[in-house]
């Protein structure tokens, strides 16, 4: 059937570079908390992502606004533009709260949380890339929702040793904020797996 009114199809285009950029940025947190040199030049490259993707992030809302039939709900490209901005938001404010809190050497927890919001990126990329055609997504998605599970426990009892070793006070604030932001950060790609899930449930 031809399309008397054209969708406008370069949102699937900008949706697959954001998760690029978020594959890259998650990376680089890992490599750094795993290194952990460098400390400056590698949160001013992650810096450097994250104001890539806002820039796409704005290119999506400006294709919002001059798109007349757009490839599914304008609600939904928002909230999922929106969501995975949030993720590199977070990667941003990771990496940037070991920094600005001199932090002597990360945890392992704190690496392996790393890890899972890396794992994440690759799914939510897979995932975009396929969006499009909405086909074998679901394995995917199910796997952003699993690894926030295992980041959910693990953060949980990484939180809970803090306060049972007797660790120097400002030590356990310093690390609760960081284990907090790396969970918000995981959550908000489970955050825009779910939107992902909505979409395809319309189609």
């Amino acid at each position: 059937m031809v399309r008397l009114i054209p969708r406008d199809e370069k949102f699937f285009d900008l949706f697959t570079r954001l998760g690029d950029i978020i594959l890259e940025a998650s990376r680089k947190l890992e490599g750094m908390l795993a290194s952990y040199d460098r400390l400056h030049e590698r949160v001013a490259e992650i810096q450097a992502l994250e104001k890539q993707g806002d820039g796409v992030d704005r290119e999506v809302a400006a294709r919002l606004e001059r798109s007349f039939v757009t490839p599914f709900d304008r609600e939904d490209i928002h909230e999922l533009a929106t969501h995975l901005d949030d993720v590199l938001d977070g990667i941003q404010a990771t990496a940037e709260t070991f920094l600005i809190y001199k932090v002597q050497r990360p945890t392992e927890e704190a690496k392996e949380m790393a890890g899972i919001l890396s794992a994440q990126a690759v799914q939510l990329l897979e995932a975009l890339n396929k969006l499009e055609h909405g086909k074998d997504i679901a394995a995917n998605l199910e796997m952003v929702h699993d690894l926030e599970h295992r980041a959910d426990g693990l953060s949980r009892s990484a939180i809970g040793r803090l306060f049972e070793d007797g660790s120097d006070p400002l030590v356990v604030i310093k690390l609760r904020d960081i284990y907090s932001s790396l969970e918000d950060t995981i959550d908000a790609a489970e955050d825009a797996a779910e939107v992902m899930e909505r979409i395809l449930a319309k189609t």
